[in-house]
């Protein structure tokens, strides 16, 4: 089971390294134009205080990720037809 962690639980300095580590993970092709890890994290970041997208930590892996909103929708539908 995952559950999202709020962002105000999270030190900045924290939330800045996630992030980071999400972005240089997931290597998300942002077309030709190329984009700065700052640029990138800040989009991460803007999105997150949006509510756009949330951080979930899963139990199960022990580990944090970053998905949007929808896909958290998604997985929690996923879940509910599973147990």
């Amino acid at each position: 089971m995952s559950v999202v962690v709020p962002l105000n639980e999270i030190p900045e300095e924290s939330l800045r390294n996630l992030v980071s580590g999400f972005v240089l993970r997931e290597g998300t092709d942002y077309g030709e134009q190329e984009v700065s890890l700052q640029a990138k994290v800040e989009q991460v970041l803007a999105r997150l205080k949006s509510g756009e997208a949330v951080i979930v930590y899963s139990e199960l892996e022990e580990s944090f990720d970053i998905v949007s909103r929808d896909s958290l929708s998604l997985m929690e539908a996923q879940y509910r037809q599973d147990c």
